[in-house]
């Protein structure tokens, strides 16, 4: 039995393996890790814009499909992506074989469309790889313990392979996609984005959820669990790429890592509710039955001559608009007075580093450079980790580039040094 010099987990999205050339390109550097010696396993996407393709499908079938049958339909796109980079891989003289989720033992809970994994049964693919074989493994979908096809969301090939990397004891997990890497900004926004060598989890955890599109939240949240290291790297570049891990300590970092714009934004207000302590919790929980995550929210206390009035602010996702919207319209209707105002043209910039805690004048430095460029801030949330303000959608990017700026993110920063 030859020496094997890592065990890798190799994830490449749907622009990696999205024509037949780039398929032929993956199967190229996944045949050459083999011959470095790695012991590899490979997780891929549907190629392209299949899901979304078969999403209009569906659409054009069923206003409100079962979700059942939404994830038999999506799940077949992967079907087509691992057969193609198996056989490439066959053609190459590596042995290889695609594995549907359930064959790869993805056991997910049963939410469709939107599953969580709950185990990866590993007998299969650990069989598959004491014979150099290397196992190609749909992402983004699984099997109840009833036997019912699952898919995990979008973003859901990343987690996939991070469960797996998990679940195999791997060395790394490799998210391969069509960026070096992570940046300090979107480069579209920023062309002097600086690519960072290395971000910690809760600063990646951070980035992902507020709009960066790199990683899904989900697979940055399994890792830090589970202590797995992720790089996340061009698929078809040489550069190393951003390595994504636990720091338990770093004696020089800068303050701010990174800066992200959430687009995909909608402000919701309900005014002159009465003061009660009963109010924020019953409307959030009314919202929570309803399945809509509240992201920033606003409370403000009026005193006027029939008493204390509440103006209670959140925001949403535009998906979740008129879900939303139907919750606090009823609220409203029950409370005599009160009114909603709706905003749909609001984005979200923040700013993100683990670094804040130990700076004060962070948020103070994002208030000031947002001032300058003259752009409003309609709301603000903090963590120790993260600054978000609400500002008005058409200056959403101006703000990314004013906040870039002030914290010089540009700029090349000392090593940092570890301490382990």
């Amino acid at each position: 039995m030859r020496p094997v010099m890592a065990r890798i987990v190799l994830k490449y999205g749907g622009t990696s393996v999205g024509t037949a050339a780039r398929v032929r390109a993956v199967a190229d550097l996944v045949a050459a890790r083999c011959a470095a010696g790695d012991e590899v396993a490979v997780v891929v996407s549907a190629m392209g814009h299949a899901t979304d393709h078969l999403v209009d499908l569906m659409a054009q079938v069923s206003e409100r499909p079962p979700g059942r049958e939404v994830d038999m339909l999506l799940a077949s796109g992967e079907q087509v992506s691992i057969a193609l980079v198996a056989a490439a891989l066959e053609g190459l003289g590596v042995p290889a074989r695609s594995m549907l989720g359930f064959q790869a033992g993805m056991v997910t809970a049963a939410d469709h469309t939107r599953a969580a994994i709950a185990r990866v049964e590993t007998g299969r693919l650990e069989a598959l790889l004491a014979e150099g074989i290397v196992p190609v493994v749909a992402g983004f979908q699984g099997i109840t313990e009833d036997g019912e096809v699952t898919t995990l969301g979008r973003g859901g090939s990343d987690t996939t392979a991070v469960a797996l990397a998990v679940a195999l004891k791997a060395d790394r997990c490799e998210i391969c996609t069509d960026v070096d890497g992570v940046y300090t900004t979107d480069p579209r926004v920023v062309p002097e984005a600086r690519l960072l060598p290395e971000v910690a989890y809760d600063e990646m955890l951070e980035l992902a959820s507020l709009g960066a599109k790199v990683l899904h939240p989900r697979s940055v949240e399994l890792a830090a669990r589970s202590n797995m290291p992720l790089v996340v790297r061009s698929s078809f570049g040489s550069h190393p790429g951003t390595i994504v891990r636990g720091v338990d300590q770093l004696e020089i970092r800068h303050p701010v890592t990174g800066v992200t714009v959430d687009l995909d934004q909608v402000r919701l207000v309900l005014r002159g509710l009465p003061d009660r302590p009963d109010i924020p919790p019953s409307l959030f929980m009314a919202l929570a039955q309803a399945g809509r995550n509240v992201d920033v929210i606003t409370m403000l206390v009026r005193t006027g001559p029939g008493g204390d009035q509440l103006d209670l602010g959140f925001t949403v996702a535009s998906g979740d608009r008129k879900a939303a919207a139907e919750v606090a319209t009823r609220w409203v209707a029950s409370h005599q007075g009160a009114t909603l105002e709706i905003d749909d043209s609001v984005a979200k910039v923040s700013i993100v580093g683990a670094g804040m805690v130990h700076h004060p004048g962070v948020a103070a430095g994002l208030f000031e450079a947002l001032e300058q460029a003259a752009i409003p801030i309609r709301m603000i949330a903090t963590s120790e980790i993260k600054v978000s303000c609400v500002v008005p959608r058409h200056l959403g990017l101006a703000a990314v580039q004013a906040a870039h700026r002030r914290f010089a993110l540009h700029e090349v920063r000392q090593p940092r040094v570890l301490a382990r």
